[in-house]
């Protein structure tokens, strides 16, 4: 079982909503931790690091000094929207892919990748072609691997809490169909723990499964809001997928081909962690107030 304790870590995607949760709990559990980032102004954004490295995983022509000396190397690269012309190719696919070979060169001890719940069962989706096929790279390099598929994260659900906030939610069908998403601090230590436990791959989720009507309702409330959920017909949302891959590129239907795909279908994982959506919806609704106040 590999102890944190004295193990250098890089951790790829650290500025992002996972990224940070991880470097934290790597930190706490005493491990020695660099981290990828494209601005230096982004290193300000941790307090706790030991080394950060300045490079655009996408652009970079070699990764392989951001990898010297590491044991493990984690990658939350990936994207939900299209930024700077990168497809999901570029950027799920192909930056990571940039850092694997880098790390097969270094011969790190393995690499985690963080994809998303159902990956493996949507190739078809573009976001999910490529997190799929890197995983496939992943699998075939030789190193160890750790391949985590989590729910929605917590921040995945602020759209839940900005339709409320304009006084209902909209859903397709009849809103039954379940998840649990989980929370960045949660999932950074399930991640942490299979590492240490040597787990290849594993799908996970919050503590609370939840159908897609009770999200609203939970949303709702910490709104201070009547419970108001419009039910629109599925035959609308499968017209605007339809449409989407029609007559836009994939740099525009990806997202939307992603959400209106996973809103039609149970996305249930295990179980894990300790933070609660309703505790989660009230804090942002109170401090969404307290901007407003000000």
């Amino acid at each position: 079982m590999l102890d944190c304790e004295n193990k250098r870590f890089l951790v790829a995607g650290a500025t992002g909503y996972l990224g940070r949760y991880l470097v934290k709990e790597l930190k706490r559990r005493g491990a020695w931790v660099r981290t990828l980032i494209r601005k230096e102004e982004q290193k300000e954004l941790f307090d706790c690091i030991d080394d950060w490295y300045l490079a655009d995983a996408v652009q970079a022509p070699d990764l392989g000094a951001a990898v010297a000396g590491m044991d493990w190397v984690i990658s939350t690269v990936g994207i939900t929207r299209q930024r700077e012309g990168f497809s999901y190719m570029d950027v799920d696919y192909g930056a990571n892919f940039k850092l694997l070979q880098a790390a097969i060169a270094a011969k790190v001890l393995g690499f985690q990748y963080v994809s998303a719940i159902h990956g493996d069962q949507h190739r078809e989706l573009k976001i999910f072609e490529a997190k799929e096929r890197f995983v496939d790279q992943l699998k075939a390099s030789g190193l160890k691997y750790s391949i985590i598929r989590p729910n929605g994260f917590f921040s995945d659900m602020h759209d839940f809490l900005h339709m409320a906030q304009q006084g209902r939610v909209f859903l397709f069908g009849k809103g039954d169909f379940k998840l649990n998403p989980i929370h960045g601090e949660d999932l950074a230590r399930y991640c942490v723990d299979q590492i240490l436990a040597g787990v290849a791959e594993a799908s996970v989720g919050g503590p609370d499964i939840l159908t897609q009507n009770e999200i609203a309702s939970l949303a709702l409330a910490a709104s201070n809001r009547p419970i108001r959920i419009i039910h629109l017909p599925d035959w609308i949302r499968k017209a605007v997928l339809w449409g989407a891959r029609t007559f836009t590129s994939s740099k525009t239907y990806g997202p939307i081909e992603f959400f209106l795909t996973m809103m039609a279908e149970d996305t249930v994982a295990d179980p894990y962690g300790r933070h609660h959506l309703k505790d989660f919806f009230l804090a942002e609704s109170g401090q969404n107030k307290d901007r407003r106040s000000v």
